[in-house]
């Protein structure tokens, strides 16, 4: 499938060419079955059906899905229901097979299919196997946690327009399997692929949004286990190692924050050549699973219009943009979670004590069904703040012993106005309208917004949900492990023996526990502003964010490359004024590497001077390293895909910095005096650098990799049978296209993407209804290997061209590749 786009003509293969055609729209009146979902008055097992009632009958939903090219669907209906109706449909005519991967997920089913030892896909499991996602996922439903999410009134619950959006998005899914059969090797055929309900949306709503708070946890929650008594359980009480614990939670919380990165920046029409907004926003997600993003367009005439990247099982559009703004999210420093160290009656380790008084801990007994096996039954501990856990992750134990425990505190793991919260941001009509949408649904839970409007404005907020952990409830309230871990991680650890520990609440807040917006770290008006996953205080290097508490991030230290380099740029940019949306897109695919500009002249110089050119390896082979010093001087400092000498830096650089830590890496330290330009000059004195640049020789020669090989040559994917090369380059770099790939030994090259810059959007406005948009959704629309929207997007994005989306109703009637399909229900 052809279409013209933004740097290249229309192509003479294309239906229609560029005219505008008289169109036969077919209506397609498609049925469902009984197998659909019915509303009813009857109660489901997750809890009551008051909430779940629809006021609109069986059989009588449908939606129009109009297909533009490659596979993006506008989708217009005349209400949510069928909107989300339309929705569940298209997503799952591209999604099937990871959507129906998910709601096993959900639905505590994967150790019966996929046995219990296999490891779960990770977009809404925090487990490390199937039977720990189970145990989590099973108490979730054994408690009917979705019936209570979907109870809770708004503003706290979710709002009558997300009710009927999640209905009809159930009703859309559950219409599309009972028409269609998928030709998805992934899951054709597989009985696991089942209808939905309500309920199954209201958990992978709450996956979503406590993915960094008690979903990461659930194998310290599923593990959790009283200790044993008499000597055996005496000798369990150790305390938790506060430098190891320092250690693990930077650890745990750099690793969540770099698996799901992103960079946005949002120009003020000061700087722009229109003198209106502009937005690029680049999240860094998963290329594969159910954290991939889908695009789509949804109408409510008069309603709703809206444009954008939804993640999968969203019936609202999460990054977009309409008429009047354009949004992004990039992935915060915030610290969703907290503990609260439990001080235990010495007689029963499931009792704690707050204020002298005993609590006994609430039982929690779990049973999953298991392939090939007995069932299995274990049991999870609650208390008053949360679960216990014995430890986040295997970065920082919490071991239960007999006169502590730790239980994990998360206030985005009992709301659900993630999806009113996207919903508000499609409708805002100004960037004063966004932070409004925000303040009134509170639902981020842990992502900053960037955005841009029509009118010249500019936003960047911290608006996400955190629990009122001030820096003085922290100070007063810390135990001894909180003392050490708060101030380096943000993690608050907090004495729950006193019931005034617990955080507390702001006046303008939605939900108890949590802060109210007159506290999040925010930006107004700036002539940039800008995110790459650092903290709030650099969104405008000419204008600091302060004044925030420790829990949103932190101040005053160093910042990554991508936000050093970024700022750079985005500087630059401004500077020079009469900004466009090709800025923007050249920005994006520029493939600078800040750490190539601040290190590889420094390093080839180093390489030139070693006596005789040789170096010694971590094997101890001495090693020629000779060749490499001129291929690093001569290296353009880009990972385009052509770019001789980026693969050699890349892999030396990984080593080194793995080496050494920034302290060592740098001569000149970090200055918050000047925190764009410092650390710089790399220490090439140190013995790891020549000790990393052999090692790297030796490793492309092992695998007959040249020293200046094309990045593109071992950067790449493969679709289809053919290899698709990958530029950009990963986090370490400083590469604003950032991108994750999967290193094979065997043939010295990257050979599949983890995540990195997936649904990319560029806007603007010219004073028209039409937004300026380009966009990219670098994977491409379906998962299905036979679609031909599989990888025909990562083909362009291989040539740095972008989609040039139809958004007004002349540009969708103008599409060569229009097609017209109506969607309905059967009674």
């Amino acid at each position: 499938m052809f279409f013209r786009t933004s740097s290249a003509p229309p192509s003479g293969r294309s239906r229609g060419g560029g005219r505008i055609r008289t169109l036969a729209i077919a209506a397609i009146a498609l049925a469902t079955t009984a197998t659909t979902l019915v509303p009813t008055a009857a109660a489901t097992a997750d809890g009551p059906a008051g909430d779940r009632v629809s006021r609109v009958k069986a059989g009588s939903l449908s939606a129009t899905i109009r297909y533009t090219e490659y596979g993006i669907p506008h989708i217009t209906a005349s209400d949510y229901t069928r909107l989300g109706f339309g929705s569940g449909w298209a997503q799952a005519a591209d999604q099937v097979c990871v959507l129906a991967d998910g709601f096993v997920t959900l639905r505590a089913e994967r150790s019966r299919h996929f046995g219990a030892a296999a490891k779960p896909e990770n977009a809404l499991s925090g487990g490390r196997t199937n039977l720990s996602s189970d145990l989590y996922f099973q108490g979730l439903r054994d408690t009917r946690t979705a019936g209570r999410l979907l109870a809770r009134p708004a503003p706290q619950g979710p709002s009558r327009q997300v009710k009927d959006l999640l209905r009809g998005w159930a009703r859309g899914y559950n219409a599309w399997l009972a028409q269609n059969e998928t030709d998805d090797p992934a899951c054709r055929g597989r009985s696991w692929v089942r209808p939905v309900d309500v309920n199954d949306l209201a958990l992978l709503s709450h996956a979503m949004t406590a993915t960094a708070g008690q979903v990461m946890a659930t194998e310290g929650i599923v593990a959790a286990t009283p200790p044993a008594t008499g000597a055996a359980r005496a000798a369990s009480d150790a305390a938790v190692d506060p430098d190891r614990a320092v250690r693990g939670a930077r650890e745990l919380f750099d690793h969540a924050r770099r698996s799901m990165g992103s960079n946005a920046v949002a120009f003020h029409g000061d700087t722009t050549a229109n003198g209106r907004g502009l937005l690029l926003g680049n999240p860094h997600y998963p290329w594969q699973g159910g954290r991939r993003f889908w695009q789509s367009h949804q109408t409510i005439p008069g309603e709703l219009n809206v444009a954008g990247g939804s993640l999968l099982g969203s019936p609202v559009v999460n990054i977009g943009y309409n008429r009047h703004v354009a949004w992004s999210h990039t992935v915060s420093t915030g610290t969703p979670m907290n503990l609260h160290e439990l001080t235990l009656d010495p007689k029963d380790p499931t009792v704690y004590l707050v204020d002298g008084e005993r609590e006994r801990m609430r039982k929690r007994t779990v049973t999953v069904e298991v392939k090939d096996g007995a069932p299995v039954t274990r049991t999870q501990w609650w208390t008053r703040y949360g679960p216990v856990v014995n430890g986040l992750g295997r970065e920082l134990p919490l071991p239960w012993t007999a006169d502590r425990a730790y239980a994990v505190g998360d206030p985005n793991a009992s709301h659900m106005r993630f999806f009113d919260t996207g919903l508000a941001l499609g409708k805002a009509r100004s960037t004063g309208g966004m932070l409004k949408g925000l303040n009134r649904t509170q639902g981020l839970p842990w992502v900053n917004t960037v955005a841009a409007d029509s009118r010249g404005g500019t936003l960047y907020t911290q608006s996400q949900v955190l629990p009122r952990i001030t820096d003085a409830l922290a100070e007063r309230c810390s135990t001894a492990l909180g003392r050490a871990v708060y101030p380096a991680a943000g993690l608050a650890v907090l004495d729950g023996s006193r019931a005034s520990c617990a955080p507390g609440t702001d006046k303008d807040a939605v939900q108890p526990g949590t802060f109210g917006p007159g506290k999040m770290p925010t930006l107004k008006d700036a002539p940039y502003a800008a995110n790459s996953n650092d903290s709030a205080w650099l969104a405008n290097a000419d204008r600091p964010i302060r004044g925030y508490e420790r829990v949103f991030g932190d101040l005053d230290t160093s910042r990554s490359l991508r936000t050093r380099g970024g700022i750079e740029d985005l500087a630059a940019m401004t500077r020079r004024g009469g900004l466009t949306v090709e800025d923007a897109q050249r920005l994006q695919f520029a493939n600078r590497t800040p750490a190539g500009d601040m290190a590889a002249a420094d390093t080839a110089r180093a390489c030139a001077a070693l006596p005789g050119g040789s170096a010694t390896a971590t094997d101890g082979a001495v090693v020629d390293v000779s060749a490499a010093c001129g291929v690093l001087e001569r290296w353009d400092r880009t990972t385009d895909a052509d770019s001789r000498g980026a693969l050699l830096f890349q892999r030396f650089w990984n080593r080194l910095t793995g080496a050494l830590p920034e302290e060592r890496l740098w001569r000149t330290p970090f200055s918050a005096a000047d925190p764009v330009r410092t650390p710089h000059t790399l220490a090439t004195d140190e013995p790891a650098v020549a000790r990393a640049l052999a090692d790297t020789v030796q490793e492309l020669r092992s695998v007959n990799t040249a020293l200046d090989a094309p990045w593109g040559e071992h950067h790449f994917v493969e679709r289809g049978g053919s290899r698709i090369p990958v530029h950009g380059g990963p986090h370490e770099l400083g590469v604003w296209n950032m991108m994750i790939g999967v290193w094979d030994p065997a043939v010295g090259g990257y050979t599949e993407m983890v995540h990195g810059t997936s649904h990319i959007q560029a806007v603007t406005w010219d004073g028209s209804r039409c937004p300026v948009a380009r966009t990219l959704l670098t994977y491409g629309q379906s998962s299905n290997p036979l679609s031909p929207h599989s990888s025909d997007q990562t083909r362009l994005m291989a040539e740095k061209k972008w989609v040039t989306p139809r958004f007004c109703e002349k540009d969708i009637l103008a599409s060569p590749e229009l097609r017209v399909v109506t969607v309905r229900e059967r009674a």
